[in-house]
């Protein structure tokens, strides 16, 4: 996915399943040495053995247009689910991204995040890649809902103007 958002990335290697498993010989000795129960496998440390096949450079643009987890409004770490289908996903409480005006993204920009809005209950009540549009059109059925059934929590009229939350209610 980064390969298409990143210009440049198109040069680093190929670290698809498939390409992978076609070089098992070229990187894996150095990762397995010493595993001979199934049980030590679950400890194997797959980031970093695929981190090894990039070189510092490719490293820190990684780090950086590709991050694992995304400081919301509220203040919270959230992680970013890059495996949940093709578009990388932050599943994050509806009330933690009161504020924000615009669509989170990674790849500098240019790859907005899927985001799965939860309910105080985390349990998804919209699924969006446009968080404007969500704001001016959806948000206040979705309030209207959440607000019979989540009387105590936090549910602004505007949720642009309001203080994301992590808790009940502001404080």
């Amino acid at each position: 996915m980064l390969r298409y958002a990143v210009p440049g990335a198109e040069k680093w290697p190929d670290l698809s399943d498939a390409a992978l498993a076609a070089t098992i010989e070229e990187w894996a000795p150095a990762w397995i040495a010493g595993l001979t129960r199934r049980e030590h496998f679950a400890r194997l440390d797959l980031n970093n053995a695929m981190r090894t096949r990039l070189s510092y450079e490719q490293n820190a643009i990684l780090e950086r247009e590709a991050p694992t987890h995304l400081v919301v409004p509220s203040g919270s770490r959230i992680p970013i689910d890059y495996l949940d289908g093709e578009v990388p996903t932050l599943s994050v409480r509806l009330q933690e991204m009161f504020g924000l005006n615009a669509t989170p993204s990674i790849a500098a920009g240019r790859l907005p995040l899927l985001l799965k809005l939860l309910s105080p209950a985390h349990r998804p009540v919209q699924i969006t890649r446009d968080l404007v549009s969500f704001w001016e059109r959806g948000y206040h059925e979705v309030k209207k809902d959440l607000k019979g059934r989540y009387p105590k929590h936090y549910w602004p009229d505007d949720p642009y103007a309001a203080a994301p939350t992590r808790r009940a209610r502001p404080r």
